[in-house]
């Protein structure tokens, strides 16, 4: 993890992007009234986003089973054509 100022990014953008991709690191660019920001690759982003959707699928997988396990589930019949 890189922290940078607002103004050495503004400067240097393509050089912290390129740190982002080609190194994988995030940069931490603190702001003195407003949150912080992040600079990361995409590839880094979309990993984030894929495992927070696996992480809430397996979440309603545990709420299916719990419901399973009091009793709360219903039998289907297959119907097939």
């Amino acid at each position: 993890m890189v922290v940078a100022n607002y103004t050495a990014v503004r400067n240097n953008l393509k050089s912290y992007c390129d740190m982002a991709v080609d190194d994988g690191e995030t940069i931490i660019i603190p702001r003195k009234e407003y949150q912080s920001v992040a600079i990361i690759s995409l590839n880094d982003y979309n990993a984030m986003q894929e495992t927070i959707k696996n992480a809430e699928y397996l979440l309603k997988l545990e709420r299916s089973f719990k419901q399973l396990d009091e009793g709360k589930g219903t039998v289907h019949e297959l119907i097939e054509d």
